[in-house]
């Protein structure tokens, strides 16, 4: 049956792609539309395009299940979070984060202190989503107490769980990147430093000066403390309400799977529920599976607070079936490869092949619509081309890192942008300007690629292993 299929040209495997730029810009920006349906025409396209090529239904279709089943444990743990937002909004959970958040930071140091936060939960658990979906839901509360605007606590909320979800020894991906690029784990991590820390950095900066121009100016205490005494008077506010993110967090950080773990959250969020705030066993199950509803009167606050529950996931759930299908077709019909082997002939120097790496799982960011994949194909095209300049495996970890794991949450259709839109209830498309340590990690990547900087050579031991495979 491979015998009878069409070589797929360079020309045709662009048209999907061209297709769902075009469908996707017609449909956010004119019409003001989500991008489910552009998705699955896309992935039409490209799956009419592999049948006119010889490929067999049966084998698109297994393309597009594959490309699902890479997502089945995110979207898991998408609807065990939404789920646990709104038990812990009922349990007084987050109401007391936030109430503790408005009499602690102040908006001069409340974006650098978001992003070293963040940065610290992340490290210690090795999960973006968990950190967003727990210290990042309440952070959120408290920008908007404070008068920051929302994609500017979003943005420093995704720099500080990202930084851990590139450095931390339990994240998945730092150790997916290694496997996939051919080095060992602490390796990898230490050869991170080199980028992440000018990015580190620069971040700080940035969050600093745009913190300067919110202390320069009037708080507006009146509408804190108008926060602060609707939630006092509708919840029952205590230290001990603190305890429920802590132990997740500990879970996370003593090697408990995020789904367990996140459920836990969930369920004592509900205990503290029916003990701390006198809920019923139908109000938790209504939390859980629908959200809370916050009816206090003040508008600022029940906007805050109406959040959560398993059925406002489904459509960042449904957004990343839509997107992985589109992704599955390119892939298993080896569309992906072709695009990823054309940018490959213009490869001559360091410099350009990390700038074409780097560029690459941006674009499987942007087409495969999940990290994963952004990491695995490209680490599997440009392995050997890494090899053949004499170049150290872990400068092709680092840069898969830099790129894939950090532009993912940047993407609206991208499984991890999808969920953090869903759960900081922000448009990535709004908070990206201010994701400054995802945005500047790839920059200084391509600038040691050209300039050599960190850019560390194999040994004669594994280059010869390299050319023997």
């Amino acid at each position: 049956m491979d015998g009878k299929r069409k070589v797929i040209s360079l020309g045709i495997a662009i048209i999907p792609v061209a297709f769902l730029i075009l469908t996707l810009s017609v449909a956010i920006i004119v019409f003001k539309q989500p991008p489910h349906i552009p998705l699955i025409l896309s992935a039409a396209v490209a799956a009419l395009i592999a049948s006119l090529y010889k490929h067999p239904w049966k084998e698109i279709e297994k393309g597009i299940v594959k490309g699902i089943t890479l997502a089945m444990g995110a979207i898991l743990i998408l609807m065990i979070v939404g789920t646990m937002i709104g038990t812990w909004i009922l349990g007084g959970i987050v109401p007391s984060m936030i109430f503790y958040g408005l009499k602690v930071l102040s908006p001069g140091i409340f974006l650098v202190a978001t992003l070293i936060i963040c940065s610290i939960v992340s490290l210690g658990t090795g999960s973006s989503w968990s950190t967003a979906g727990t210290i990042g839901v309440a952070l959120i509360g408290v920008g908007k107490g404070l008068g920051i605007p929302v994609p500017m606590v979003a943005g420093a909320i995704i720099s500080g769980a990202y930084f851990g979800d590139k450095m931390s020894p339990l994240s998945d991906t730092t150790n997916l990147a290694p496997a996939v690029a051919g080095t060992d784990l602490f390796s990898h991590i230490r050869h991170m430093v080199y980028t992440v820390t000018p990015g580190y950095i620069i971040s700080i900066i940035l969050y600093g000066l745009l913190g300067l121009k919110f202390s320069g100016g009037s708080l507006d205490t009146s509408s804190i403390n108008v926060i602060l005494t609707t939630i006092k008077s509708n919840f029952n506010i205590h230290w001990i309400m603190l305890l429920p993110p802590c132990l997740v967090i500990v879970m996370v950080m003593k090697k408990v799977p995020p789904l367990p773990a996140l459920l836990g959250g969930t369920i004592i969020g509900g205990i503290f529920a029916m003990v701390g705030q006198g809920s019923s066993f139908t109000e938790v199950f209504q939390a859980a599976n629908s959200g809370y509803v916050s009816q206090t009167g003040v508008l600022m606050v029940d906007e805050l607070l109406t959040r959560g529950g398993l059925q406002s996931m489904m459509y960042t759930v449904a957004l990343i079936i839509c997107a992985l299908s589109f992704g599955g077709v390119m892939e298993r019909t080896g569309m992906l490869e072709v695009l990823a082997l054309s940018l490959l002939k213009r490869v001559r120097k360091t410099g350009s092949l990390v700038f074409t790496t780097i560029l690459s799982c941006i674009g499987m960011n942007v087409i495969g619509s999940d990290q994963y994949m952004a990491i695995v194909i490209p680490g599997r095209m440009y392995k050997k081309a890494f090899d053949a300049l004499g170049l150290h495996p872990k400068n092709l970890s680092r840069c898969l890192e830099d790129s894939g794991t950090l532009t993912s949450p940047l993407i609206p259709w991208n499984s991890c942008g999808a969920f953090m839109h869903a759960t900081l209830g922000v448009s990535p498309l709004a908070y990206l300007p201010y994701a400054f340590l995802n945005l500047s990690n790839p920059l200084v990547s391509i600038f040691y690629g050209y300039t050599g900087i960190t850019m560390a050579k194999a040994e004669k031991e594994e280059q010869s292993i390299n050319l023997d495979s």
